[in-house]
């Protein structure tokens, strides 16, 4: 069988196709470990942008802190640990919400891509996350036993995350439920 090329009379066998298409996924292979350094390497790069606004506004307000920068889950993660950072959480974490938010626009304005980074101050996220995936254990548990769905209580899209992820552990289905800012996670059994 042959194929003619829009350019042309030019005739390819199936057998040159064939190696044209292999040689094609050699280079896509050759290619992912170079794809893999170039999306570290834009993480690494946002996080460094962050820390720099980050630092800047830890001067502004006199507050002491250390950054440390790492790419967690395909993503920049910047944690700020220091002595007294607690005005910097807030009441249920919306001071560090709305601190993250502004991060996220400071590296949007120096790439020009939107960012996906994750912050945290004074571990506040790191145990929210110990805690909700501990909820979500433990209603899993309770659903697989009882046989009946739970709701839980609102939650941000960054908790729900985390508690399908661990009811999912668990061998259980959960689903969110409801409008924003008021939706939560559902529960179900197996």
């Amino acid at each position: 069988m042959s194929a003619e090329t829009e350019t042309g009379t030019e005739v390819v066998t199936e057998a040159e196709e064939a190696t044209v298409d292999s040689d094609r996924a050699e280079d896509v292979r050759d290619d992912a470990p170079a794809a893999e350094g170039d999306r570290i390497s834009r993480l690494e790069q946002e996080g460094d942008i962050a820390a720099d606004y980050l630092e800047e506004l830890l001067d502004i307000a006199d507050l002491d802190g250390d950054l440390d920068i790492d790419v967690e889950a395909d993503r920049a993660a910047v944690s700020i640990v220091g002595a007294d950072l607690a005005q910097l959480v807030g009441r249920d974490g919306k001071v560090l919400e709305a601190l993250q938010e502004l991060t996220r626009l400071a590296v949007y304005r120096e790439t020009g891509e939107r960012s996906r980074l994750m912050l945290d101050i004074s571990g506040f996220r790191a145990d929210k996350r110990t805690r909700l995936t501990q909820l979500g254990t433990e209603t899993a548990a309770e659903v697989a036993k009882s046989g009946e769905p739970v709701s839980l209580e609102p939650m941000t899209p960054f908790e729900r995350k985390i508690v399908h992820d661990a009811v999912a552990a668990a061998g259980l289905r959960s689903e969110s439920a409801g409008v924003e800012p008021r939706r939560y996670v559902v529960v179900l059994p197996a």
